[in-house]
């Protein structure tokens, strides 16, 4: 709102600038959204930031909780994502972040309690998914892609790389994901 308040507090009177607005067909004359554009993007930048920031805090109390000896921080700094799935050792989802809402379109409460197969479907490869078993065995990091549906039931391509979390073995795992093309 700054820089549209900015804007209109120019050399012509609001006023004048409003039906300046609405007597031009001419679109590239609109001045106002590209200043609401340039606002916008820092706006959602920022937000995007403080909700990741929110993401690794909760995670952090998880680790705290369990004795976790990894590099929270550093697992985070090392990967893009937009949805985080924290899960037990048998692959129960314990928690999603928002960003996996936004992603899948299935809520918190929805999946609770679920494996993260239920998002795979038939045009998920079997092949990936029973190399994803083999890896989570393994106890090791790793990073995978596979096609995943969303509660609409349409598909994405969703690049994965899931961490064992340990303190004297492994407790959970957290997979930190995106939609990629």
């Amino acid at each position: 709102m700054l820089c549209l308040d900015l804007f209109l507090s120019g050399t012509k009177d609001n006023s004048e600038i409003i039906n300046e607005h609405q007597s031009h067909e001419d679109a590239t004359r609109v001045l106002p959204l590209i200043s609401w554009d340039v606002f916008s993007e820092s706006y959602f930048k920022q937000l995007n930031a403080s909700k990741k920031a929110l993401d690794l805090k909760k995670i952090k109390a998880y680790a705290k909780r369990h004795c976790w000896k990894n590099d929270i921080e550093a697992i985070f700094d090392a990967n893009d994502f937009e949805a985080i799935i924290l899960t037990d050792k048998n692959q129960n989802i314990i928690w999603v972040n928002e960003g996996f809402t936004t992603m899948t379109g299935y809520s918190k409460k929805e999946v609770i309690d679920r494996t993260p197969g239920f998002l795979q479907g038939k045009k998920t490869s079997k092949k990936t998914t029973a190399e994803i078993k083999f890896r989570l065995k393994e106890d090791k990091p790793f990073s995978t892609n596979l096609v995943n549906y969303r509660k609409n039931k349409s598909t994405y391509n969703c690049e994965v790389h899931i961490f064992p979390l340990y303190n004297t073995k492994t407790t959970h795992f957290i997979a930190l994901e995106r939609e990629v093309m």
